[in-house]
Order: C-alpha cells, then structure tokens, then sequence
C-alpha cells in the first residue's frame, strides 16, 4: 500500500481537474472573444470579457482556473515533505484562486464600474507577484514530481518575472495580447503541474 502523502487516486483526481480547470480557461476565453460583439482579443484585456452582458462566460472560465489552482494547494498538500517551500506554495496557490474569484465576481473596468472601492488593480499586483513566487518555488522543489516539471516551472519563472512587468507598459492597442500571453504561461504551468501529478499517481499504483 502507498505511504500516506502519495495516495495514487487523490493525485490522479487533483492532477485532471487542474488540468481541466486550465482547459476551462482557454475555452472560456476563447468563446468569450468569439460571442462578445466588437470585442478585439489584441487590444481588450479579459477583464473586458469578465463583466457586461456575456460576462458569465469569462466568469465561469475563472472560477473554472481557480478551481484548478485549489487542486493544486490540495495535492501540494498532500505531497508537502515539510519545509517554508511547500508551505509558500500552497499558500501561493491558494491566494491566486482567491484573487480569480475577486476577479469574476467583482465586474470592474470592463463594464466600467468605478463605484466604491475599486481593488481590480491591486489584485493584478498580487497575480503578478504570487504567480512568479510559485513558479520559482516550484522550480526549487519540483523534482518532487520529475525533472521536466522543474525545468517547465524554471522557464515559466523566468519568462514571467520578465513579462509581466512589462504588461503596465505596453500600448492599449496590444495589451489584451500581452495579458493573454502571460495567461498561457499559467496555464502551460498549471496543465504541466496537473500532468506531473497524474504520472506520480500511476507511478505509486505501479509500486503499490
């Protein structure tokens, strides 16, 4: 029987809804672009999908991610062997799902809602700042789930700490493309992460 920790079911069933909740992302946005009239993928950022008349699309996509991110936190756990890097990452991963479902459910700047307090700006501060901390922290520890997965967590660290910066800089006739860009290397991670999980989960039924 596996040890507790690396129960082969409970990694399986994290590893395929995060890559589903990845998956719902894509599609959602992808839709979205599609049936929202007038909308321009290059210039629009996603936040423009997430609120007005067709905003269930890109909210659901959300909370699709964000529950892709909480399987994460959940088979993080699971896996935790102790250590302040472990611990950052669950936490990390479970803050980003908190700020996908602040994003969806509070419907600021794309419908052009400024009543009250507006806090979509300092949410993308902590997307950008929680994502690069829990790609680097991944990329430390990430032999845990193979030597492809670190590597793949390195390259997301380094493009994103490079990116994303830039993102408050680009022109606003190409910063949905810029925004969308770095939301593919989430979920090139998230989908990698879900993948690594799978194959540890067969790994231990094999042994087991």
């Amino acid at each position: 029987m596996p040890h507790h920790g690396n129960d082969p079911l409970f990694l399986m069933v994290t590893g395929a809804c995060a890559i589903a909740g990845a998956v719902a992302l894509v599609s959602g946005n992808v839709l979205g672009s599609l049936v929202v009239p007038g909308h321009d993928w290059v210039s629009d950022t996603v936040s423009d999908l997430a609120a007005g008349r067709y905003e269930i699309i890109q909210d659901v996509a959300l909370y699709g991610f964000a529950a892709a991110l909480i399987a994460l936190a959940l088979a993080g756990a699971h896996l935790h062997p102790g250590g302040w890097r472990w611990n950052g990452i669950i936490a990390g991963e479970t803050l980003l799902a908190l700020c996908m479902v602040i994003i969806a459910a509070r419907n600021e700047y794309g419908d052009n809602d400024n009543a009250g307090i507006v806090v979509h700006i300092y949410i993308v501060y902590a997307l950008g700042l929680l994502f690069a901390g829990v790609f680097a922290l991944t990329a430390s520890v990430g032999r845990t789930l193979g030597r492809a997965f670190a590597w793949v967590s390195g390259v997301c660290a380094a493009l994103w700490i490079l990116a994303a910066p830039v993102f408050f800089f680009v022109p606003t006739s190409i910063d949905g493309a810029w925004e969308r860009g770095l939301g593919m290397i989430a979920v090139v991670w998230t989908i990698w992460f879900g993948i690594a999980l799978i194959g540890k989960g067969r790994a231990a039924t094999r042994r087991g």
